[in-house]
């Protein structure tokens, strides 16, 4: 899926590009550590959000009652598609309103990394968490926040360094229920 030789040229050349010099010391392996690093912080572009959804999609038998089901401060990072540059710092809350099953609970946060491992911005992975979580829980009614810092704001730019980003994606009852959304609000 990831070509980690075409990578290790790009970066070859990209070193060579900014002035470096790649044969030095300190970045001859530079481009095979920069390869096998974004094969991991890309794995999730080699999956659509059903392909997640079916991965991490295996629930049990929920209580007729069953609450809201809520996951707060599920660490990710991601990496920007404008600039390639780094969303770090990001603390997602997650709801749902179970339908007679229920996820497993790290299924959730599974959901989260696997969303974020690809180039995105904040505004679909938000989106996309929902959408997968939906599916996989089967359930129309969900609420993700995200809350993030961009390095494409912070360390260029703008150079805002206390800048951070909310982005709210409500889906079904979560839409025009504020007590459902104030479970998920920073």
């Amino acid at each position: 899926m990831i070509d980690k030789e075409a990578i290790e040229a790009h970066i070859r050349g990209i070193l060579t590009a900014i002035g470096e010099d790649p044969d030095r010391e300190g970045l001859r392996e530079t481009p095979e550590r920069v390869a096998r690093m974004y094969e991991e912080v890309f794995a999730g572009i080699g999956y659509s959000n059903h392909e997640l959804a079916q991965m991490f999609g295996k629930t049990f038998a929920a209580p007729e009652d069953a609450p809201a089901v809520v996951v707060r401060d599920i660490g990710v990072f991601s990496y920007c598609e404008h600039h390639l540059a780094l969303m770090y710092d990001m603390h997602v809350n997650v709801a749902y309103l179970p339908h007679g099953r229920v996820i497993g609970l790290s299924k959730i946060a599974r959901i989260c990394d696997m969303a974020a491992k690809r180039l995105q911005i904040q505004e679909r992975l938000g989106s996309d968490i929902a959408d997968i979580l939906m599916e996989a829980a089967g359930t129309p009614d969900v609420g993700v926040v995200i809350s993030g810092v961009h390095s494409c704001m912070t360390a260029r730019g703008i150079r805002s360094s206390s800048a951070r980003t909310v982005t709210q994606t409500l889906r079904g009852a979560f839409r025009e229920d504020v007590s459902l959304q104030n479970l998920i609000v920073e």
